[in-house]
Parts: structure tokens; C-alpha cells; sequence
């Protein structure tokens, strides 16, 4: 039952949290998220890599509506176990950053933002189809929410076109869904939403690119690719800090993760005939998200458009499609998943003593907050892809199999590297650089600040110096994929080991 409990533990904590309200909503869900959290981590280390052939650590299966071929298939492996501590981790850190910020209200906020850890585990382990519809849907209701009653001052706007672009693509894929379900019951004479049998069901060309064109749609709005990206910059700068964290961290990757599992086991070779598209989409959105990024005043505004660009990496890798690709595709999903709630993190913790974000205003901060600025050097440089970081092993694997599969579009894709230093510099410099204008006088971070910040400056320097443990635990699942668009053969899990010396 450990699969149901990782699903029900924050959102017991969120109903908790929400009854109990005031400081001790606080405690509850930082409890909730932790020990979540926790059971992920105790999941990777008692099981390890005992897994069977197909990458499966741990199923669950249950029978919710039979007659309809609805099921309760929970299935971990290496992948959706990184993408649940992954969750679970960065709950821990939405909370923690929310724990001045947020004064009104204070149980019903920690209930939305824990419905969306909730939502969120539910996506990375489910592997029935409607299953996996519902958990979707319900990671979009209460970020709405967030955004809409605690966010800043156009947090209406951005909500309601946030809830826009979600929902109505979200519709796209669940009618691909229910078509693809037919297809099988028509050829089949069985009706099942389960994904293991939807993937050997037979279709005409025409029939798989159009079920395909459904599922990318809705994952594409939720990555965000270009030209689907606009809703993101309003919805990260209206929405408050926890929330951001979470909207960058974890609903970004979403899109990501159903690419993987989804839109290529499903349909391969319609996959393989758009991989194509899918890689140009990649380097626009690498490209033009950066130089977005560098045209922005906001330091929230820049950090969502550097969004663009470093998912724009994901996107080329997973439709690279050799496992090269594939494993700076993970490793880019965690790493940015860090390193831009990290940046989140501290604009919400500029704005809270500053009262602004406006990078025109700020400057000189440094001097009077080094700590501050040490943190916000440390995450612009991961941002930026700096050799020893967990950013770097991302997009450099992403290229370096992006080579084999589209040579003229991984050349361009780096050239992101030069944009992401410009745009990465001018932040540092604008925010905490040059002379106080304003004549800021604020306090340094705080310890609740300054240690879950060095956590994750942790986490980033472990994975980009030891990035074999992730490599081993996606190997599996990422291996099955790679068998969907077939490219290239050799492993970033072989890249990592030491070259073996031939007997003499």
C-alpha cells in the first residue's frame, strides 16, 4: 500500500492542516511533506535496483469501476520514483518559503498547495489512463486557487488564463484518451483505460498521429513549448512564492513525464514521424524563451521565461529519443526543478523586504546582504549551466544525444548556453550589484531561509558531480522508451563508469 500512502499522506496533511489553521497548518504540512518525502527515499534505498526487467520497483492494482475497465494501476519505477522525491522535496521547500509570506487564510493555503503535491505523486504513479486524467485535473483546482486568492495584484487575470490554456488542452488529451480506449474495444472486444494494454493496441497511421497530435497538445501547454508558453509568465509572477516553486518545480515537469510515458510508448511510430517537429519546437523554445528572459525588468518574469529555455532542452531530448538524450532529459527535469524553485524562492524573499521585484529598483543588495547575494550568485550560475552543476549534465547530455538525431538543431540548441549566461549575469548584476539607489536597508536570509536554501545548493552540486545514482534508477524505464523512437545505442549510465583496462 506504500503507492496509495504516497499519494494520501499529503492530502491528509492538507485536510489536517487546513482544520487546524494558524502556525500549527504550518508544522502539519511541513510534517506531511517530509514524511512523504521520506518513504520515497526509504522506497530508492530499501528496494534499490532490485527491479524487475521492466524497470518496476513496486505495483498496486485494484478494481475501481470493473464494468467500465477503470482500475486503480499504481506502478513505481526508477523514473516516477525521482519524480515523487522529486515532489516530495520541493513541498518541503514551498512550505518552508511560505512561512512568513502567507498571513491570511493560512490552512486553506496550505491545503491547496498540498492538493497539489497530492495531484502531482498522483501523475508520476498512476498508469490507468482515466486514472491518470483525474490526477491531472486535480493538480490544476487548487493551483487556481493559488494563484487567484493569495497571488499578487493581476492574480485574476492570470488565473483564470492559467486555468484557460490548462483545462482546454487537458480536454484535447481526454479525448484521445476515450479514442484510443474504442480503437481497443473495437479491435479487441475488451474495454480497459489500463496503459499496459492500451500500448498493443493496433492502429491505422492516420488514427495514431491524430490520438498522438491529442496527448502532445495538452503536455506541450503544461511544459510549456513555444507558441503554447504564454500563460506561464503571468501565472509565475502573480502567484506567491510557495506556489511558483510548485507551478516551476513540479506541474512543468508533468508535461514532461506524460511525454515520456505517454505520447511515446502509445504511439511510436507517429512519434518517430513528429520528432522532428518536436525537436525545432525544443530549440525555439531554448532560444527564444532566453532571450525573453534577458528582456525582462521582473526578476520573477525573467526566471518563468528561462523556463521556456531550459524546458525547451527537455523537449529536444525526449524527442531525440537515444538514451544519451533521454537522461540529460531527467536529469534537466530535476536539476531545473531545484534550481528555479530556488530562484522563485529568493524573489519572493527580495520582495518580501523589499516590496519590489522591479530589477530597476534593486541593486546594491550584496553589500548589505551577503548572504543573499552569495545564494542568488550560486542559483543564477546553475541556471546558467556552469560545469559542475546539475543544469550542466542535463543540457550537455541533451546535446550531446541531440547530435546523433538532429545535428543542425543541437548546434543551434547551444547557443542557449551563450543566451542563459547573458540573461543569468544581467540578474546578479541588476539585483545585486551596482550602487543602492534606493538605499535598501533589509535583513540578511534567515536561518529557516539560509538552510533550505543550502540544501538545494546541495542537491544541485551532488548531481552535477555524482549524477550515477539518477542515471542508474532511470536506466530501466528510460531504456524501454528509447525503444519507441530508436536512435542510438549508448547510455549516459556507461558515460559515468570508468573506461576498463584491457588484460594484458
Amino acid at each position: 500500500m506504500i503507492l496509495a500512502w504516497l499519494i494520501l499522506i499529503p492530502f491528509i496533511g492538507g485536510m489536517a492542516a487546513w482544520l487546524a489553521g494558524g502556525r500549527p497548518a504550518r508544522w502539519i504540512s511541513l510534517a506531511a511533506c517530509a514524511v512523504q518525502f521520506v518513504s520515497a527515499l526509504a522506497c530508492w534505498l530499501s528496494l534499490g535496483e532490485a527491479a524487475s526487467p521492466g524497470g518496476i520497483v513496486i505495483e498496486q492494482r485494484a478494481n475501481w469501476i470493473p464494468a467500465w475497465g477503470i482500475s486503480v494501476h499504481l506502478v513505481m519505477d526508477g523514473l516516477s520514483l525521482i519524480l515523487v522525491l522529486l515532489a516530495g522535496f520541493l513541498g518541503v521547500i514551498a512550505v518552508v518559503c511560505s512561512w512568513r509570506e502567507i498571513q491570511t487564510h493560512i490552512g486553506a493555503f496550505h491545503f491547496s498547495l498540498l492538493a497539489v503535491v497530492t495531484g502531482v505523486t498522483g501523475v508520476f504513479l498512476a498508469r490507468d489512463l482515466l486514472l491518470f486524467y483525474f490526477f491531472w485535473e486535480l493538480m490544476l483546482v487548487p493551483m487556481y486557487f493559488l494563484i487567484g486568492l493569495w497571488g499578487h495584484e493581476r492574480r485574476i487575470y492570470a488565473s483564470v488564463k492559467f486555468f484557460m490554456f490548462t483545462f482546454v488542452s487537458s480536454l484535447l488529451m481526454l479525448a484521445a484518451i476515450l479514442g484510443l480506449v474504442f480503437i481497443h474495444q473495437r479491435s479487441s472486444g475488451s474495454l480497459t483505460f489500463d496503459s499496459a494494454e492500451l500500448i498493443r493496441t493496433p492502429l491505422a497511421p492516420a488514427q495514431a498521429a491524430w490520438l498522438m497530435l491529442g496527448f502532445f497538445l495538452a503536455f506541450a501547454v503544461k511544459l510549456p513549448a513555444v507558441p503554447f508558453h504564454t500563460w506561464l509568465a503571468d501565472a509565475h509572477t502573480e502567484a506567491p512564492t510557495g506556489g511558483s516553486v510548485l507551478l516551476a518545480g513540479l506541474l512543468l515537469k508533468t508535461g514532461a513525464y506524460g511525454m515520456l510515458r505517454f505520447a511515446l510508448p502509445l504511439f511510436p511510430a507517429s512519434s518517430l514521424s513528429f520528432s522532428s517537429v518536436a525537436g525545432v519546437l525544443g530549440v525555439v523554445g531554448i532560444l527564444y524563451g532566453a532571450v525573453l528572459a534577458f528582456a525582462q525588468t521582473d526578476f520573477k518574469r525573467m526566471v518563468a521565461y528561462s523556463s521556456v529555455s531550459h524546458m525547451g532542452f527537455v523537449l529536444l531530448g525526449i524527442y531525440a529519443g537515444n538514451e544519451i538524450a533521454l537522461q540529460g532529459a531527467v536529469m534537466q527535469i530535476v536539476s531545473h526543478g531545484v534550481s528555479t524553485g530556488a530562484l522563485f524562492f529568493l524573489a519572493g524573499s527580495i520582495q518580501e523586504r523589499t516590496g519590489t521585484r522591479d530589477l530597476q529598483r534593486l541593486g546594491g543588495l550584496w553589500q548589505i546582504a551577503p548572504r543573499l547575494g552569495g545564494m542568488t550568485m550560486f542559483f543564477a550560475l546553475a541556471a546558467l549551466g556552469l560545469p559542475g552543476m546539475g543544469n550542466f549534465v542535463g543540457e550537455f547530455l541533451v546535446l550531446l544525444g541531440a547530435f546523433k538525431a538532429f545535428p543542425v538543431l543541437a548546434v543551434l540548441g547551444s547557443v542557449g548556453f551563450i543566451l542563459s549566461t547573458a540573461y543569468a549575469l544581467r540578474l546578479v548584476q541588476e539585483s545585486m550589484r551596482g550602487p543602492n539607489h534606493e538605499r535598501w536597508q533589509l535583513n540578511d536570509l534567515s536561518a529557516r531561509e539560509l538552510t533550505a536554501l543550502g540544501i538545494m545548493a546541495t542537491v544541485i552540486l551532488w548531481l552535477g558531480l555524482y549524477p550515477r545514482p539518477l542515471f542508474l534508477a532511470a536506466r530501466a524505464p528510460l531504456t524501454l522508451i528509447e525503444h519507441a523512437v530508436p536512435r542510438a545505442t549508448e547510455t549516459a549510465a556507461d558515460i559515468s563508469e570508468p573506461p576498463k583496462r584491457r588484460p594484458r
